[in-house]
């Protein structure tokens, strides 16, 4: 089989462009081929072994061949673009639709697809529709905050959901909020969790001291507390800084693993604060990731809004609890088993939580976080069913052409 991933946001820096990336992995395995159709604003991308990429190249910080006088739209703010689709001209979004086109069309014609797979119920998800192939839609959440923002692309959103073949939510949670806005078309939403890379994120014994020393951090501390993901509102971080006023020591070190818009708020709130001990480390491969994860004695995760959590569960298969706001899927795979709960905006529960933790008042197994993850949600058991989605999408189709 032959699928056309598309999405809204780069493989790097969102958590649909880590998805893409997984299920393409993930396909191949089962031998299918995979193109992935996706916005880029640097000629440094990463590449993906034996995976076909097309670029639809933006304004950034460098200047490419063909790329668009504008950065790529956001829903919610991307570490690379602030353009918001609801702040786009009515001449951007044009031709934003058209380059999208233009590269769709060309894989139709070079990769002959037999599905696409497209990501957000958007706009490239509405292109995709325009041609004689099933095409399957992930609901990624942020799609979902478009709606609730921007009445506009209503019209857009109803056709995909309309016209498509299945909707697919990364969450009970999510599938509940699709259901409630797409009530005539319940029987398409079907819930296949966001599984994770096993080969990227496990547990491994590292030396702190050397981690800490390729992060160039040449201080030894007893105690680590990591974020990683999108610095911003929603995210929580300032939260995290807050609670970081409390539990800091001179053996404790906070790690801030991102980029976003709020990168500059939060540095002078650390300031504000006198937070000696956090260290802003800006967007990292995820090998140096993995190593954050793994010497670290928790993850905070203080989202106020949140889809599903793959960081948390990234974090929890390198053996590190989580500390994690009761949002979106991670209740599921946080509570009792991956670490502790706390209400959103609740800064003395995020700080007694990471406390107890880090004061082993609460011990978590770091060997059984790393197998209850991999056993339960490790991205190639839930190929075997997106395939099968696939399957029915294009006997469907076999069906309206005879």
């Amino acid at each position: 089989m032959k699928v056309l991933l598309i999405n809204h946001f780069p493989l790097q820096g969102s958590g649909s462009g880590v998805y893409v990336a997984n299920i393409a992995k993930s396909l191949k395995k089962r031998g299918h081929e995979t193109c992935i159709i996706t916005p880029e604003n640097t000629s440094h991308f990463s590449d993906l072994k034996d995976i076909k990429l097309h670029p639809v190249f933006f304004k950034f910080q460098e200047k490419i061949e063909g790329q668009q006088s504008f950065n790529f739209g956001c829903i919610d703010p991307h570490p690379r673009s602030s353009l918001l689709f609801g702040n786009m001209t009515d001449l951007q979004l044009k031709q934003y639709e058209e380059a999208f086109r233009k590269a769709i069309e060309e894989e139709i014609l070079e990769f002959k697809p037999d599905v696409i797979h497209a990501q957000h119920i958007w706009i490239i998800s509405n292109v995709a529709l325009d041609y004689n192939i099933p095409v399957v839609v992930t609901c990624h959440g942020s799609d979902i905050m478009g709606y609730e923002i921007w009445p506009k692309f209503h019209k857009i959103m109803y056709k995909v959901v309309d016209k498509c073949k299945k909707i697919i939510a990364i969450s009970n949670n999510s599938k509940d909020i699709i259901n409630n806005i797409f009530k005539e078309n319940k029987e398409k939403v079907v819930t296949i969790l966001n599984g994770y890379d096993e080969k990227v994120f496990y547990k491994e014994d590292y030396n702190k001291k050397d981690i800490l020393n390729e992060l160039k951090i040449y201080k030894n501390y007893d105690k680590i507390v990591c974020f990683a993901g999108r610095l911003a509102k929603n995210k929580g971080v300032d939260l995290l800084l807050q609670a970081a006023k409390n539990y800091e020591k001179e053996d404790v070190l906070t790690l801030i693993v991102g980029d976003g818009e709020e990168l500059k708020n939060l540095k002078e709130m650390q300031e504000k604060l006198k937070l000696k001990n956090v260290v802003f480390l800006g967007n990292q491969n995820h090998d140096t990731l993995r190593k954050i994860y793994n010497i670290s004695d928790v993850c905070a995760v203080p989202s106020r809004k949140e889809a599903f959590g793959l960081v948390a569960l990234e974090a929890i298969a390198c053996g590190t609890p989580v500390v994690a706001t009761n949002k979106g899927e991670l209740p599921n795979f946080v509570n009792n088993k991956g670490g502790i709960l706390i209400e959103e905006e609740n800064i003395l529960e995020l700080e007694n939580a990471i406390s107890k933790i880090l004061d082993k008042e609460i011990i978590f197994d770091s060997k059984y976080l790393a197998e209850y993850a991999k056993s339960n949600y490790m991205q190639d058991l839930f190929i075997d069913k997106l395939i099968e989605i696939y399957k029915e999408s294009l006997q469907e189709e076999y069906k309206i052409e005879k």
